[in-house]
């Protein structure tokens, strides 16, 4: 059986008396895919905030590789080998391709990206290992042949994938997605899919937020459902899609998909 990456114990994010995580627990396991699902306003971006150090936790605690990483700054999660994407693209557009990519390698190497562009003594051996990386990364993405486009040329679709590459080049143990999908078109989607499980058999676990219900349940292990910031519901896809209760949360928003989507 796997072992458990991430546990999270009772933890809750309050917001000047809005629950937006309340008393929420569950367990990651190594290799996993495992989605979070929920209607709008559930609190599952905030649930990704709390994990990765965005916003301190009210309450509960949060456990990764058996070290409690509760009230962690973000780049401290970072090291340790949480790595993440964002629902709004956050991709610096006047830099390149490549560039962008190297940025996240900045917790593999030695010296920052920053500091390489000053070419201190010693510099240019990290910065030509940090270029390695970024390269094998754009290329697990399908974007090495971009390298030296401006990030901001990019369709919509292949900067969702260079921000992938760029959270990859911090080399995550654990890799969350924040509506990977979003924007997305059928064929798109489906090639997301694909990279996903391609990323996971590489090794990462992958914990992601998606309101894509065909592409949750086609890709993933496990399947946790919030509302109001609470456990509904979680367990293996096909279990989920029969839930009453998922039903009823989903009802007049996507109940037809969630059925569908087996």
């Amino acid at each position: 059986m796997s072992e458990t990456i991430l546990s999270i114990n009772n933890l809750s994010k309050h917001f000047y008396g809005l629950k937006a995580v309340d008393s929420l627990s569950f367990n990651v396991l190594d290799g996993q895919i495992k989605a979070i699902i929920g209607p709008n306003g559930a609190g599952k971006t905030t649930l990704f905030n709390v994990i990765s150090g965005m916003f301190p936790a009210t309450y509960g605690s949060m456990h990764f590789l058996g070290r409690n990483i509760s009230g962690l700054k973000p780049h401290r999660i970072a090291c340790l080998g949480v790595s993440r994407t964002f629902q709004n693209i956050q991709l610096f557009e006047n830099m390149s391709v490549l560039e962008n990519a190297m940025v996240g390698t900045h917790l593999r190497t030695k010296t920052g990206f920053i500091r390489s562009a000053f070419m201190l003594p010693g510099i240019r051996i990290n910065e030509n290992k940090a270029r390695s990386i970024a390269m094998d990364m754009l290329s697990l993405v399908g974007l090495d042949n971009q390298a030296k486009m401006d990030a901001g040329s990019l369709p919509f679709g292949h900067r969702r994938k260079l921000e992938i590459a760029r959270a990859l080049a911090t080399h995550p143990k654990l890799l969350m997605l924040d509506e990977p999908a979003s924007g997305l078109n059928i064929k798109e989607t489906e090639e997301f899919g694909e990279l996903i499980k391609r990323i996971r058999s590489l090794g990462t676990t992958i914990l992601l937020v998606e309101h894509d219900m065909s592409l949750v349940m086609s890709i993933s292990d496990e399947v946790l459902v919030i509302d109001h910031g609470s456990k509904v519901a979680e367990g293996e896809p096909y279990v989920i899609q029969k839930d009453p209760k998922v039903i009823e949360v989903y009802l007049g928003v996507e109940e037809s998909s969630i059925e569908a989507a087996h």
